[in-house]
């Protein structure tokens, strides 16, 4: 089964309904509810998603639709050796694209799905986004 790392982006784009990138985002997350690919985000990326979605809706309402979205991806605790690893990997310009990078290692994922490609240019696991993803995913 596939095991796939999605990027905070990702995760706004379902949750706060980002247009243009909402549908592609939707049939990624569905294609989990129905058990065909496993999503992997960081425990950093829920605690991101939670501070911005807060910001557009209403607190309670971001606690409520984080928890319902939770059931669909398993999070991967940010680890002190994960934090270490990006801290000193100068190959990632952003501090917080190492932290994405290194947890989708630890959680053996084999893609990252991201609408940020270039922040990901020195990744060893293979980077999609969301339409290269599904078209791969829809191949099968």
């Amino acid at each position: 089964m596939n095991k796939a790392f999605i990027d905070t982006n990702i995760i706004l784009d379902l949750l706060a309904k980002r247009k243009p990138f909402h549908p592609e985002s939707e049939q990624i997350f569905s294609l989990a509810d129905l058990g065909s690919i496993e999503l992997f985000v960081s425990t950093l990326s829920i605690v991101n998603t939670h501070y911005i979605l807060k910001s557009i809706l209403k607190k309670k309402n971001s606690r409520t639709i984080i928890r319902k979205f939770k059931v669909l991806v398993e999070s991967v605790e940010l680890t002190d050796k994960i934090l270490e690893l990006a801290l000193n990997d100068s190959k990632f310009k952003d501090f917080e694209d190492g932290i994405q990078f290194y947890t989708a290692l630890e959680a053996q994922c084999n893609v990252i799905v991201t609408r940020n490609l270039k922040d990901f240019k020195n990744s060893n696991i293979p980077v999609m986004s969301p339409k290269e993803f599904l078209t791969k995913e829809m191949d099968k």
